[in-house]
């Protein structure tokens, strides 16, 4: 693939489309998985009382199950990604590759 080729997908705009989705998409989970984080680390160092706080006298406190979520979150927050980038961004990367495709023969046949 030549520079001419390579501009071409560059400037393609489903090429650009699905680029712009996919960082809205990466930063905007980036974002939340930050602000979960970054509160968590927040609440230990400012209220470790209300973590150490327990739910009904027991054994497992707040802190416990507020860690395992935070887990959890960015497990399905993984998922999230991975299902719009299957299901909504490979239809613009298939739709940019059958133009790309359609590029490369042209200048194959030229």
């Amino acid at each position: 693939m030549d520079d001419s080729q390579v501009d071409q997908i560059l400037r393609n705009p489903k090429f650009k489309e699905m680029v712009r989705r996919k960082s809205i998409l990466s930063w905007t989970l980036t974002g939340i998985m930050l602000f979960i984080y970054v509160g968590f680390m927040l609440l230990v160092g400012y209220n470790k009382e209300f973590l150490g706080s327990s739910f009904s006298g027991g054994v497992t406190t707040v802190g416990i199950p507020l860690g395992l979520s935070i887990i959890v979150l960015s497990f399905l927050l993984c998922g999230v990604y991975s299902y719009i980038a299957n299901n909504k961004l490979d239809q613009l990367n298939e739709e940019a590759l059958k133009e790309v495709e359609a590029i490369t023969h042209e200048k194959g046949m030229h």
